[in-house]
């Protein structure tokens, strides 16, 4: 069994579930790989056992391994995955309702609250069997993937995916982490597999492209460092800036040829400080649910954003239209940028970062930074309160995690970098901010902790 990268996935009316020879691995689990053929029939069994009364899938497996079988089930299947907003009963139950045939799975061994069916239930395949002679070509219009944004600044909306534009996006990615790491790499994620970009660092990249994906989701530095030594060169690391951060001050020895930051702005002086310590390049990527992956760059090198090929980024008065091989329309984001002339372009904030008070003008983004910057501080952000005060004026607040300054130091610093309008009133100190899995601050959370 083979199959054969479209060369051109955008213009293809079918296009596979799987790519590759069935001898290629593609996941690495208790210290030895499962081959694209195995894993081919398990999907297969689990396809062929879906009830037919299933409209969708609602992908809740926590493992990698699991969350990816489940996920090439219901691609075999012609089923598309949903992928909640978050993990809540309240999220949850709004996707069923809009899916009344929606069927939920989970990993063997588990149960949830939401119900659904454990992926054993549906029947196995021994991961030595015989791969499927040939694998059928999908619609490659259909709709294969629904994730929710975020939610960081307003309700989470759905995003429909095709298989057309899973190929584009993944082909994109895999020739630039190419460029580093060749054609075949092995990869160890931090990033849980829910959200676009775990969806496309750690489960395309593996299904579609040349990466074989550790099982694994290690979180703390320890058992990340051990993950990566466990794998052959080259290796990939997935992550995010708040995830690198915590690596480097355990300094501990990160055994990996390439890294990939995303989520969050990365520090240009914590890029410099992850080449060093590893000697391997870090590619910041940009993108967004509403158009994965679009851009990247060498954060300890340069400031501005290279666009992959065929995409093209146009800025708005109101955002930034993108335009890329993997959507069927132009796409505008809340960004700010500054395009140079060579189409490389700089993010300047986003449209509803920018704050005016008093007649002064300034970005929570930047505030934010200028606080993290305050020794003593490890966590913080800058939000604008809800209501105005007495004076009709929507002030700041300050959610500070700092067990190491005091209020007196913080501010002091603050007074010397920030204009008298854009000081925080209050800064409110917390045991810790509501990160949620990828390291993003809803909100909603973020005003249920200052009113707390």
């Amino acid at each position: 069994m083979s199959t054969a990268s479209p060369a051109n996935a955008s213009d293809a009316a079918y296009l596979p579930w799987l790519a590759g020879a069935a001898t290629r691995a593609l996941i690495w689990r208790g210290g030895a790989t499962i081959n694209m053929g195995a894993f081919a029939a398990q999907a297969e069994t689990v396809a062929a056992a879906l009830p037919e009364s299933t409209s969708a899938i609602i992908n809740l497996c926590a493992g990698r391994y699991a969350f990816l079988l489940a996920f090439a089930a219901a691609l075999r299947a012609g089923l598309p995955t949903l992928l909640p907003p978050t993990r809540t009963h309240a999220a949850l139950a709004e996707v069923r309702q809009a899916w009344p045939g929606a069927l939920a799975l989970h990993e063997p061994g588990t149960a949830h609250e939401f119900g659904g069916l454990r992926l054993d239930a549906l029947g196995t395949t021994p991961a030595s069997a015989a791969a499927p002679r040939n694998l059928p070509l999908l619609d490659a219009a259909r709709v294969v993937l629904i994730g929710h944004t975020s939610g960081s600044s307003d309700a989470p909306q759905p995003q429909r995916k095709s298989l057309r534009a899973l190929w584009a996006s993944n082909a994109a990615n895999q020739a630039r982490l190419a460029a580093e790491l060749g054609a075949r790499f092995n990869i160890v994620a931090t990033v849980p597999p829910q959200h676009m970009y775990g969806i496309e660092m750690s489960v395309l990249l593996a299904l579609l492209g040349g990466g074989a994906v550790a099982d694994a989701q290690p979180l703390l530095p320890a058992d990340v460092a051990a993950e990566l030594h466990k794998l052959p060169a080259p290796r990939l690391l997935v992550t995010t800036p708040l995830h690198l951060r915590a690596l480097l001050d355990a300094g501990l020895e990160l055994s990996c040829e390439a890294i990939v930051s995303a989520t969050a702005p990365l520090d240009a002086a914590l890029a410099r400080a992850a080449e060093v310590r590893t000697g391997a390049p870090l590619i910041e990527v940009y993108g967004a649910t509403e158009t994965c992956v679009v851009a990247t760059r060498r954060t300890a090198h340069e400031k501005l954003w290279t666009p992959y090929p065929g995409v093209s980024v146009q800025p708005e008065p109101d955002g930034v239209r993108i335009e890329a091989p993997q959507l069927s329309a132009p796409v505008l984001l809340g960004d700010l940028v500054e395009r140079a002339a060579d189409g490389r372009f700089l993010l300047a904030g986003r449209v509803g970062d920018l704050i005016e008070i008093a007649g002064k003008r300034a970005s929570l983004t930047d505030l934010t930074r200028r606080l993290l910057a305050v020794p003593g501080v490890e966590d913080a952000v800058i939000i604008q309160h809800e209501d105005a005060d007495a004076g009709g004026v929507r002030r700041l607040a300050a959610l500070v995690v700092a067990p190491g300054a005091s209020d007196t130091a913080i501010m002091a610093a603050l007074r010397t970098g920030f204009d008298p309008a854009f000081l925080p009133r209050p800064l409110k100190r917390v045991a810790a901010l509501p990160r949620n899995a990828l390291g993003k601050l809803p909100r909603a959370a973020l005003l249920e902790l200052l009113r707390g």
